[in-house]
């Protein structure tokens, strides 16, 4: 047996004329966790891609060998066949049917054209077991959350006699108990031979758990480093994403803090699955001018939902409070008073509820301000196309042009396009719920220093983050949020990561 399970070598990939994979270069050891980094749109994505058939055998350059033979592979199904499987960051799974169907589904447990329910029902329980995930194998997955439906994805893999796994950033929509779960899980399956190649932007996680990690930058393979040869640290891999040193992960910014924009008073909001339950409890903040408030709390604490129910009560069935704006209460009832209001909202679901994927930039970016553009009740073409360059052009979005899909875009250019469009509403009070997830380190910066500049125009913004090193890097003030009420609130200074977990958690110590 050779010590390396996979070999790429000279993958080259275009799309058009643009050129996504320029001989890349990839060896893999046999049972080690491999870990690949780069910038959005560096080509890791499409170099997986290349690896497990979804680009076939014929589109692309370059030889690929796996476990000692030529690979040529037409789909999908030929790379599971021969034990390739990969999990996207977008998860595959059906969320009407049962965990045990999604396991099996296209692979089906059948005797005679009959499924064996009752097999399949056991095989799904052991393979639950063994991605440790206590779960009745009958329950439908739309009642379960991400981090459960993440290693649902990983059991659905390993019912395909998974040798080679591919992970697509497995933890971008997981908080921290479920990551550090899934890691371990990782670990695990190294321990009983299976190997393991990871796409991931959380650095922390990658130096602690990869035995090698390739960089890509540009299309091209930079280096790969050996983590038990050599010390690599965050900085160390940043360097070669980006091509040169960070020294700095925030932007420098003076804030220059003015009167108070917003302010949110008792405010209490019911879950609309179930009226008699608030999930918010009498919560009070405020968000000066020029200020940049972070936001704080675990996952199911009720940061997306207070968002949502402030911006047109876009969520919640029953609301009650005050919401003031210059010291003058407004009552915003629907997203479109909302937005007349000067408040804007970008969700944590960029691609659900950010973008319009098949639409172009230049649609997207004049979405939520059409009335600025039209006369008469017609949009203006040549303004439209002007605003949208102009965007373009001030925030650094990486694309051809304005026509090009949304779609086709990189993770951190949809979002600057997101941002965008929000900013074209000219808001007063802009709410940005994890801005920066799924982007990497040097995205991240350029998005930090966006959100600077508003704040610099005179904006009051909100950040929500799971990161809490970004809420300290980024923000003048952070409230902390546990169980739908207001914990805590701390300044610039006063502010660390164990102080903001304290407050994070009092709702789950008063229930212990």
């Amino acid at each position: 047996m050779t010590e390396h399970i996979l070999r790429m070598r000279g993958i080259t990939k275009t799309f058009g004329p643009v050129t996504a994979l320029d001989g890349v270069t990839l060896s893999v050891r046999r049972g080690e966790i491999h870990a690949i980094c780069g910038e959005n749109g560096a080509g890791k994505s499409t170099l997986m891609k290349v690896l497990s058939g979804v680009y076939p055998h014929g589109s692309y350059t370059g030889e690929i060998d796996f476990d000692g033979e030529s690979l040529a592979l037409s789909g999908i199904r030929d790379s599971e066949a021969r034990g390739i499987v990969i999990v996207h960051q977008e998860l595959a799974l059906c969320p009407e049917l049962s965990i045990a169907e999604n396991l099996f589904l296209g692979n089906e447990i059948a005797s005679r054209g009959w499924i064996d329910w009752n097999r399949v029902n056991h095989d799904a329980a052991a393979l639950l077991a063994r991605v440790g995930l206590r779960e009745n194998p009958v329950t439908p997955v739309r009642d379960i959350g991400i981090g459960k439906q993440q290693l649902v994805e990983i059991a659905k893999a390993l019912a395909k006699d998974v040798r080679l796994l591919i992970l697509d950033e497995p933890t971008a929509a997981l908080n921290d108990e479920d990551s550090a779960h899934l890691l371990e899980l990782l670990r695990e399956l190294r321990a009983q031979g299976v190997t393991s190649v990871i796409i991931s932007h959380k650095l922390n996680e990658i130096t602690a758990i990869a035995d090698s990690i390739t960089i890509i930058r540009d299309g091209r393979t930079i280096e790969t480093l050996d983590v038990h040869a050599e010390e690599v640290s965050e900085d160390r891999i940043i360097a070669g994403m980006v091509g040169r040193d960070l020294t700095h992960r925030f932007p420098p910014r003076e804030p220059r803090i003015g009167a108070e924009v917003l302010r949110i008073e008792d405010w209490t909001v019911h879950s609309p699955a179930r009226p008699d339950q608030a999930v918010l409890h009498g919560v009070t903040l405020s968000v000066r001018r020029g200020e940049i408030v972070g936001l704080a709390g675990l996952m199911g604490a009720g940061r997306t939902e207070l968002a949502m129910s402030v911006f047109g009560r876009a969520w919640g069935s029953v609301v009650s409070g005050r919401i003031l704006k210059d010291g003058k209460e407004i009552r915003p009832r629907s997203v479109r008073q909302a937005i007349r209001h000067g408040l804007a909202y970008v969700s944590e679901d960029r691609k659900r509820y950010g973008l319009n994927l098949i639409e172009d930039i230049r649609r997207n970016i004049s979405a939520a301000g059409l009335g600025r553009l039209a006369r008469r009740g017609w949009v203006r073409e040549g303004a439209e196309f002007g605003v949208a360059k102009g965007y373009l052009r001030d925030l650094g979005i990486r694309a051809p042009g304005v026509l090009t899909p949304a779609g086709s875009l990189s993770g951190g250019n949809q979002q600057k396009v997101v941002l965008g469009k929000w900013m074209f509403t000219e808001p007063d009070v802009l709410i940005l719920d994890e801005p920066t997830r799924g982007i990497d380190v040097g995205a991240k910066y350029e998005i930090y220093t966006i959100i600077n500049q508003l704040a610099e125009r005179g904006a009051a913004v909100l950040v929500i983050s799971s990161e809490l090193p970004e809420l300290l890097g980024l923000c003048d003030r952070v409230y902390a949020l546990a169980e739908g009420r207001i914990t805590g609130e701390l300044s610039r200074a006063e502010a660390t990561q164990e102080r903001l977990m304290r407050h994070m958690t009092q709702g789950q110590e008063r229930n212990r």
